[in-house]
């Protein structure tokens, strides 16, 4: 039976989940930290069981051969025959990549090239993408990009407001990411909403460490809160999200400290968010732990957070001119009936509201009263499930 490995490779980590395709049966998961020390972990989640070990992980190749001995160690396959497809998902295509493709090794450079679009993400997917081709050298690949699904937002959504040649000869503008995400919350919604998908218009919210609010509308996507790279639009978890452009400016006359286009980089993905406004945490959990102990920090960032979600929903709502329903999903879209109720709780006017009953842990599907005149919605995503049904596009082209 053929099987597809989903991949989305970072820095130091590689998560993975591997598919009977095209019955679209997950077989196994798991996930690859602290890729390039000496106390790396590697977790396999398999028929039921979690095996969990410790051991050195010097690159990415190591990372790569070391998950595909454990899928043969447990008896998930017998040999690496049976994978015939491995899809890598990547945040930046830019204007190179409008959909999924096969990857070559062109493909792998302008990949790399893309890197200053996603500077925490791109490099990481490259080094996954060369450990699968060096360990699995003739196995279909492919690159499934984020910034895909965005390629449909019309020239008025996507341009920046600046002198038509930094368009024209630096490709500045508004790419967008998570798209496989907002692609497939849209559709499942479509099917809870039993109406086709052509005749909706959704606002999706993937709410994690990164965040960002889409306008879909007939199943494309018509704006979206993420700019030329993931760290323009809503609050994250340690990213600023959009802010004044002046700032930047500021920053470099007024700290030395901040005297590179590197160190104002780091400053605003690594240092600012939640992370930066409570400095304690940049995951949600601690952030309402200490609101809840009574730290002002945490308070003050929790609400800034909730703040930035609202409006850009809200100014969605205009782009789409109403809409049939708003979509959480992702880590804290899914779990924190919290965030939820807060963000709709300032947004009635709209005609949203949430049943407290069907707002809890493990929602799914329309938690909104049967009154409200725009449904709120709970879809949990599945990236890796889009990535392999993209692979499994290009292994049966004429399907």
């Amino acid at each position: 039976m053929a099987k597809t490995i989903s991949i989305n490779a970072g820095s130091s980590s590689l998560k993975w989940q591997l598919y009977n395709m095209p019955q679209e049966e997950v077989i196994a998961k798991g996930l690859i930290e602290r890729i390039g020390l000496a106390d790396g972990i590697s977790t396999v989640k398999f028929n039921g069981q979690t095996k969990s070990e410790t051991k050195d992980i010097p690159d990415h190749t190591a990372a790569v051969k070391i998950l595909l001995d454990d899928l043969i160690s447990m008896d998930i396959i017998a040999s690496y025959d049976e994978i015939t497809g491995v899809g890598h998902r990547v945040v930046a295509g830019g204007e190179y990549f409008k959909s999924s493709t096969l990857v070559t090794d062109q493909v792998i450079q302008q990949i790399e090239e893309l890197s200053m679009l996603a500077p925490l993400h791109n490099p990481g997917a490259v080094l996954g993408i060369r450990a699968f081709k060096e360990l699995l050298p003739d196995v279909i690949s492919i690159a499934v990009f984020d910034t895909a699904f965005h390629t449909t937002m019309p020239e008025v959504a996507y341009r920046y407001p600046i002198a038509n040649r930094y368009y024209t000869d630096y490709k500045i503008r508004k790419y967008g990411a998570h798209g496989t995400s907002h692609q497939y919350v849209a559709q499942e919604a479509a099917k809870v909403l039993e109406k086709p998908l052509e005749d909706l218009k959704l606002i999706t919210c993937h709410i994690g460490n990164g965040v960002s609010v889409t306008a879909v509308k007939g199943g494309k996507s018509v704006d979206t809160s993420m700019g030329l790279t993931p760290l323009g639009g809503t609050m994250m978890g340690t990213r600023s999200g959009s802010i004044d452009p002046g700032v930047i400016t500021y920053l470099l006359e007024c700290d030395s400290n901040l005297d590179t286009p590197q160190k104002i980089r780091k400053a605003l993905n690594r240092d600012s968010g939640l992370l930066g406004i409570s400095e304690k945490s940049s995951d949600m959990r601690d952030i309402l732990a200490g609101k809840e102990e009574g730290d002002e920090k945490c308070r003050l960032a929790y609400e800034m957070y909730i703040d930035r979600l609202r409006k850009y929903i809200a100014q969605y709502f205009a782009v789409l001119n109403g809409a049939d329903a708003i979509v959480f999903t992702a880590g804290i879209g899914e779990n924190s009936s919290l965030v939820r109720k807060d963000i709709i709780s300032g947004m009635t006017w709209f005609g949203v509201d949430i049943d407290p009953a069907k707002n809890v842990s493990g929602a799914y599907g329309v938690i909104s009263t049967d009154q409200a005149r725009v449904k709120t919605m709970v879809i949990p995503t599945d990236e890796e499930l889009v990535i392999a049904r993209d692979v499994e596009r290009f292994k049966n082209p004429t399907n």
